[in-house]
């Protein structure tokens, strides 16, 4: 059997529905964020970066990049192993003091990635508690869907954002059995805030324990930038928390916080933390730095936050439709797959643009977007260059202008 020939087949409908991906390889500088290079065609060109998930430009903050060389130096690069067999390094242990402190929690438990957080907790709790259910939004991360799944557990999905479909199905589940309300606080692809007072007040009503996915939220929101439950002052209320370092800490890797008994559950049955090379200590040295700055320093939050106004004005001024939402993501959408992709290859070559196309399976099919995010670190100037591109290329590929 020719195997390559039947994964070329599905790859070249992949290329006619105007999906597949094409990875923009770059090379960012330190200290120039958002300017990266671009290597194409065994050329090398500066770009501006404005999709990236490195919300505030924190990888590139001196005291964290410092934080990461300096312990390179000291520990060296690796882990040595997975954190039950010498891989736990002291800086571990003070990253997950610093997490458990920020979400106001008994403890934390650092993971590889955000990915696996949300699989091994969610996949964890779901079949090892027994006769669990798991409430699921119905617009939750491809990490928590593979998590339920993995769990086994059944599995009930309420409409987005819905407390009152919540409220419905919770009743119809048995009072005995164990509940978990799994949802989001900030959805990446539309950028919207999830009601989270309300989700809380459903699942207490119902003795069901509440897990939020704060991703997209951690360092931006609330004073200390714990995530929008520290904003909305609901924290406590939360059973468990998962967020990442990868986005606006700047770093690497994944974590939940809760009490400790749950954290020590999830360490002890959790194969995805138990089998996996932990963290190198110079990566939790770093996020440790970020984290510290971020909950003593305001200023990147408020920052970005003008920024984001700032384009959004200017976009609307020209009729460039993106959705609105109270978020820091910005979704300017085109809606076809093969226009979406070519107005980021023109933004890319003739305006030295980065922003990716999202388009199916992360968003559905006719929904295709640019998701620009932007930071602190892009100027006045950045915001205005971005809004003539689009607006000549809005005009070169004939695509509707939004009527204030």
């Amino acid at each position: 059997m020719d195997f390559d020939a039947l994964f070329q087949a599905q790859l070249d409908d992949l290329k006619s529905e105007g999906n597949y991906r094409i990875f923009a390889e770059l090379e960012r500088k330190c200290g120039q964020f958002p300017r990266a290079d671009n290597y194409h065609d065994g050329d090398k060109r500066e770009i501006t970066v404005w999709c990236s998930n490195d919300y505030l430009g924190m990888g590139q903050h001196p005291d964290v990049v410092r934080a990461m060389m300096e312990t390179t130096k000291a520990c060296g690069t690796g882990s040595g192993g997975t954190r039950n067999i010498s891989g736990t390094a002291h800086h571990h242990l003070l990253l997950e003091r610093e997490l458990a402190d920020l979400h106001n929690k008994e403890a934390a438990l650092l993971f590889s990635s955000g990915y696996v957080s949300n699989w091994a907790a969610l996949s964890t709790l779901g079949s090892r508690l027994p006769g669990a259910v798991i409430l699921s939004d119905a617009l939750n991360h491809a990490s928590m869907i593979e998590g339920i799944r993995h769990s086994r557990a059944d599995k009930v999905i309420w409409n987005h954002n819905d407390p009152e479909d919540l409220d419905a199905k919770l009743a119809a589940i048995p009072a005995h059995r164990p509940k978990i309300v799994a949802f989001e606080s900030v959805y990446s692809m539309d950028g919207d805030i999830a009601p989270i007072r309300e989700i809380v007040e459903v699942a207490e009503k119902h003795g069901a324990m509440t897990y939020i996915d704060e991703v997209h939220a951690v360092g931006m929101y609330g004073p200390r930038g714990g995530g929008v439950a520290e904003r909305e002052g609901l924290m406590d209320r939360i059973t468990l928390i998962e967020g990442t370092l990868g986005k606006a800490f700047g770093t690497f890797g994944g974590y939940i916080t809760g009490s400790a008994a749950m954290c020590d559950f999830i360490r002890s049955f959790a194969s995805g933390f138990i089998f996996t090379t932990a963290l190198p200590p110079a990566v939790a040295a770093a996020a440790t730095a970020s984290i510290q700055h971020l909950k003593q320093s305001g200023f990147e939050r408020m920052r970005q936050r003008r920024q984001v106004a700032t384009l959004r004005s200017k976009l609307d001024a020209i009729g460039i439709p993106h959705l609105p939402n109270p978020s820091h993501i910005i979704p300017v959408m085109i809606k076809d797959p093969v226009k979406c992709r070519m107005i980021s290859d023109m933004l890319m070559d003739d305006w030295g643009i980065y922003v990716q196309p999202i388009n199916y399976p992360t968003v559905p099919k006719g929904t295709e977007r640019l998701r620009i995010t932007p930071s602190p670190l892009h100027t006045d100037d950045d915001i205005a260059y971005l809004v003539e591109a689009l607006s000549e290329l809005w005009s070169h590929c004939a695509i509707a202008r939004q009527v204030a």
